[in-house]
């Protein structure tokens, strides 16, 4: 129960920090993104290994580094965390206004693959790897990298990288929900191959 409370809060606390920094138009709102991921991974991160994405989930189970039994219960606890932020960060500031008119679906779906994959990839090298066991910088490494993916595509595909974000941003309305299968593909694809790439680097590390 500890390890799905921890999924619950960190997940909260990054779609939190998500919706206010977005309807409250603070600048720039991927340096803030970042820091909270990377805190909540710190935080979090000896207790349930810091996921807050479905998608790391994902990748980490197919890694074999997550029991099977964990994994839709993180997955409930992570929307759970991030329908709670969105309805938090909407009594604060209001709703969205949803995606802008011109949304390019294929460039989205690209973006969101491409940076979910960046994301799982440091994931399973900085914090499930054997060669970097026990370092104290995964928590940096993992903020920065969502960090770098909102500050490049969040123009392109809204930045999530995340399921979860992306059903936060959805209750917010800053993104529409005809958009939500987008980041559900594209998300869970790049975990996906993330855990192929990560394996076929490391065969030996299981």
């Amino acid at each position: 129960m500890n390890k799905y409370l921890t999924e619950l809060i960190g997940t909260f606390f990054l779609v939190l920090t998500v919706g206010c920094a977005v309807l409250g138009h603070a600048a720039p709102a991927p340096l803030a993104i970042g820091a909270a991921l990377m805190v909540m991974v710190f935080a979090g991160g000896h207790i349930s290994g810091g996921h807050y994405n479905p998608a790391v989930t994902l990748a980490v189970w197919l890694r074999g580094r997550c029991h099977t039994k964990d994994v839709v219960p993180y997955w409930v606890a992570q929307v759970m965390g991030a329908v709670l932020a969105a309805l938090v960060a909407t009594f604060f500031y209001g709703y969205g206004t949803g995606t802008a008119a011109g949304y390019n679906v294929p460039a989205a779906l690209l973006a969101e693959f491409l940076f979910t994959f960046a994301l799982c990839y440091v994931v399973l090298n900085v914090a499930t790897a054997k060669g970097t066991a026990g370092n104290s910088f995964y928590g940096l490494a993992i903020g920065m990298t969502v960090m770098a993916g909102a500050f490049a595509v969040g123009g392109i595909s809204g930045g999530a990288f995340n399921p979860a974000v992306a059903v936060g941003i959805s209750v917010m309305h800053l993104s529409n929900w005809p958009n939500l299968w987008v980041f559900l593909v594209a998300n869970f694809g790049g975990a996906a191959v993330a855990a192929m790439v990560f394996k076929l680097n490391n065969p030996r590390d299981v």
